[in-house]
């Protein structure tokens, strides 16, 4: 009996450009990929949101189907990974484990059961897949890691040679009977049944590696040229939407990377491939600060007075359910509930509005957008949220405190965006949608709209909420 290897999908849910599938592939060995569920909180690893294992379920079907067609079998298990992957090791009699690293307290996690499994005798393998440069190896000249992006993404761009992408195999070797047993997704509960909130994630999303292929395709023979110009407008389309697709690893970045130099360099290209270097910065900081989602980078921000505990749920509420009564705000949280996504410039505005207006600490808005945003990532969802708490790395200075109103009327100024997502305020004029509280009377009733009853009155003063945010803000200066 020939002994087989053991592949183990994590963030990394494609065939093509799949360093550790290749690798294990090339050993000759049979081999049995797997993914493994692990719903444990132990050692500071975080379970997936709502809308994440939304995505997963779609995403392994995907993977699944590719898998079997090649003449391989994915396997599943649930469990707690320092137990479930050695188990599933011993079972299969495996001689090597080959995976993709991953960054954060995951890493720290594997460095615990992968020592594990080499006492029992395999042969660990790591790759790098998921960046485009291992973090460690991009440092300032004083071998520093950078908390500045431009240098960051000078140094990084200038020297960087990720290589071609990875053929996606033709076929798996077959492994000897019997096969390991795996859990089927329907008893895993992914998708949501009562109630049933994921039917606009169903209709806006294709998850798994040929969406991928489709959305990056599509973004480059269109929207891309307008990208640098448009990219803050959430009322037309001029977005990749690729960042679900980064998230789970069906697509790699040296694909997109190399996609991209296919294509006629420009404003709009360049634009974009700078946002792909945020990603890979965000995640460099994640490999130097694993605890990013709960503690500020800057500790100085620990002494922030926020508003207290007990007076934090109805305002937070109001946030979550978008009735804040700003409409680009509570356009932005709309549009999250119903598509799991919600476009960059309105994420700043609607976390602008929740740190510094309502003085609730960012750890509760990156909580939020964990459990509801289909990209949620370790990295990118708490370096946004640090950035625009101005306590992260080259963050916005606290006493930049957005407007909603002004915010709005610069990047949606025809009101399409409010419209969209807020049709009860869909017949006031362009010129009062983003401030419908001073809309006069007789236009109210034109448009249908009576304030407190189909739309809610402004959740706080504006002008009142800055003032508050600085002296606030003059706590941590003393």
């Amino acid at each position: 009996m020939t002994i087989p290897v053991l592949v183990w999908f994590r963030d990394d849910l494609r065939l093509a450009d799949n360093p550790a599938l290749c690798a294990a592939l090339d050993s000759g060995a049979p081999v049995i990929p797997f993914y493994l569920l692990d719903d444990s909180t132990s050692d500071g690893h975080r379970p997936l949101g709502g809308a994440t294992r939304w995505w997963l379920g779609r995403s392994l079907t995907s993977l699944a189907e590719s898998i079997a067609q090649r003449g391989g079998r994915l396997v599943l298990r649930r469990g707690e990974a320092l137990s479930a992957v050695p188990e599933l090791a011993a079972e299969t009699d495996a001689a090597a484990l080959f995976a993709n690293r991953l960054y954060g307290m995951d890493s720290l996690r594997d460095d615990d059961l992968f020592m594990v499994l080499r006492v029992a005798g395999l042969t660990v393998r790591l790759f790098d897949s998921g960046l485009l440069h291992r973090p460690e190896a991009v440092t300032t000249k004083t071998g520093r890691p950078f908390r500045v992006f431009t240098p960051f993404w000078k140094t990084l761009s200038a020297t960087l040679d990720p290589g071609l992408p990875l053929a996606a195999p033709d076929s798996f070797p077959p492994v000897d009977d019997p096969p390991p047993a795996s859990d089927s997704l329907a008893d895993w509960s992914l998708e949501p049944t009562t109630p049933d909130w994921a039917g606009g994630l169903r209709d806006t999303w294709q998850p798994g590696e040929a969406g991928a292929q489709a959305r990056l395709e599509a973004f480059f023979n269109g929207p891309v040229a307008d990208y640098a110009s448009g990219r803050d407008r959430p009322d037309k389309p001029l977005t990749s939407k690729l960042s679900p697709h980064l998230r789970f690893g069906e697509i790699s970045p040296r694909q997109v990377w190399t996609a991209a130099r296919h294509h006629p360099p420009g404003g709009g290209m360049d634009a974009f491939l700078r946002e792909l270097g945020w990603r890979e910065f965000c995640h460099h900081l994640l490999f130097q600060a694993p605890t990013m989602a709960e503690e500020p980078l800057k500790a100085e921000f620990l002494a922030f007075p926020w508003t207290e505990a007990k007076e934090i749920g109805p305002a937070l509420a109001a946030w979550q359910s978008g009735e804040t009564g700003y409409p680009i705000v509570d356009a932005g949280m709309r549009e999250l509930w119903h598509t799991g996504w919600m476009h960059n410039r309105v994420r700043m505005i609607a976390a602008s509005f929740l740190i510094k207006d309502l003085l609730i600490p960012w750890q509760h808005g990156e909580r939020w957008f964990w459990d509801t945003l289909v990209d949620a990532c370790p990295a990118n969802n708490a370096a946004g949220w640090q950035w625009v708490a101005g306590c992260g790395a080259d963050a916005a200075p606290f006493f930049r405190i957005f407007n909603p109103v002004t915010q709005g009327e610069r990047f949606d100024p025809e009101g399409a965006y409010v419209r969209r997502w807020l049709p009860e305020l869909a017949d006031l004029p362009s010129s009062l949608i983003h401030r419908p509280w001073e809309a006069p009377p007789l236009i109210l009733r034109q448009a249908g709209v009576t304030l407190g009853k189909t739309y809610p009155p402004p959740l706080i003063d504006h002008a009142h909420a800055r003032v508050r945010a600085l002296e606030a803000l003059a706590v941590v200066n003393r």
